[in-house]
Parts: C-alpha cells; structure tokens; sequence
C-alpha cells in the first residue's frame, strides 16, 4: 500500500485528490495538512510514502516545506502540485528535493501514475512541465531573472505583479508589511524594476502567472 499525505490550503484541491486516489486500491491517503508547517509535524509523525505538495501555502512556502521534508530523517517522496507551470516554478522545486511535478489541472490517471512512480524511486514530470525544464537549462536559452530570486521574494513578486498591497501580501504570506516591504525593494533590486507596474510587465514576459 502506498501511504500519501495532502498539503494544500484548499479543502476542495484535497477533497478532489483524496477521491481519484480513493478509487484504487493500492494508494491510501493517509493524512492531510493545510500548512507547510502542519504538512512537516504529519509526515514526521506517519513518515508516508509520498506527499503532493500545494507550492504556495500561507507562512512557510511548499517550497521550503519540500526542503525540510526531503532533508528529514524519512525516505518519504515529494511530488510538487502547483497551478503554475512555467519556470522557475518547476526548476526550483525540483531543486529543492521535490521528486516530481504536476499540474493541478493533469488528468486524474496522470495524478494516480505519478504517485506511483514516484513511490517506486522514479520521478515523474508530465511533457509540457519535461520541456520547460529541458528548454530552461539549454545554452542561450531566455532564462527567466526571476530565477534569480529567492522562494519568498518570488512569492511576494507575483503578488505584487498581480496588483497585491503590502498589507495584503503579508496577511498571505504572514509576514509583517515591514519585511514584506524589504522583500519587495529588494527583489526589485535583482531584477532592474522600480514600479510594480514594471514589475508586472516583465513576469508577462517570461510567463509568470500574474492575470
């Protein structure tokens, strides 16, 4: 039996989940967080096969979640499952240990497949998510300067891209105005942009997810 954890702050993303991975018999879904931080405390406690990691999570980002899990002292799996597929989303959980990638928007037999590949010691990108990373780590390729950036100054990137405000991101992200504030001048220092309008048109350039 493949034992699998759900971390996503959507009760309906898990609820979806829980019933295509119900339906066979040889996946169990043994447990379910809303947090990075509860996601830690219930793969530490039940160390299951595999957990489907939500990216973007209020407080500690799936990034980090993934990072902490992966480095713990279990041989548990992670899969990333995000809505966003586009660099450097992919690359930068595959990075931090995550043994697969998925779209929140795959089929249900491509969720099922992935699990179990991923149990078996395998790692699993669907095609489109392969080719990004592929094409990303190419010589001359158009790398994104978001890559440049770190999780939580990416995570606050795209809020602000999306015409988010300081009080806003931090009641997401749950952090202070002030350090979202720091994070802000400093992700535009990185990038070469001093307005969020700026800000907002080069992430559609590079197919960040901003709309």
């Amino acid at each position: 039996m493949i034992r699998i954890v759900l971390v996503d702050d959507h009760e309906l993303v898990r609820t979806g989940f829980r019933h295509i991975l119900a339906r066979e018999a040889d996946l169990e879904v043994v447990g379910e967080a809303a947090s990075g931080e509860d996601g830690i405390a219930l793969v530490r406690r039940i160390k299951p096969e595999v957990v489907l990691m939500d990216l973007y999570l209020p407080g500690m980002s799936g990034l980090e979640a993934i990072e902490r899990i992966v480095r713990g002292d279990t041989s548990t799996r992670v899969i990333a499952v995000s809505a966003q597929d586009e660099q450097p989303f992919p690359r930068r959980a595959l990075d931090a240990g995550a043994s697969g990638y998925l779209s929140k928007a795959c089929p249900a037999g491509e969720l099922v497949r992935a699990v179990r590949d991923v149990a078996r010691g395998g790692r699993y990108l669907s095609a489109d998510v392969a080719r990004e990373v592929a094409l990303s780590s190419m010589p001359g390729s158009d790398r994104s300067p978001f890559e440049s950036l770190s999780t939580r100054e990416l995570e606050v990137a795209l809020q602000l891209a999306r015409g988010g405000d300081l009080q806003g991101i931090a009641r997401l992200l749950s952090l202070s105005p002030k350090t979202v504030a720091t994070y802000k001048y400093r992700l535009y220092d990185k990038l070469g942009v001093d307005t969020d309008v700026a800000l907002a048109r080069l992430a559609q350039r590079f197919g960040l997810p901003v709309d």
